[in-house]
């Protein structure tokens, strides 16, 4: 149930993502990575948090 939630959770943050273009790629990083975070530690607020914090960094730089 916790996979398939985290797994609905994932497609639902990348859907939402795609269909926003006037997104910086601060916010679309800070998504994914909250997305990716989320998935990787089997559904972890923490792994979220720091996912979201880690793509949002990384998204800033790419877009500079």
């Amino acid at each position: 149930m916790k996979r398939t939630l985290t797994t609905l959770c994932v497609v639902a943050t990348a859907l939402i993502v795609s269909g926003c273009s006037a997104l910086g790629g601060t916010l679309i990083g800070a998504a994914a990575g909250a997305g990716v975070g989320s998935a990787v530690t089997s559904g972890s607020t923490a792994g979220a948090v720091g996912g979201a914090a880690v793509g949002g960094v990384i998204g800033h730089e790419i877009g500079e």
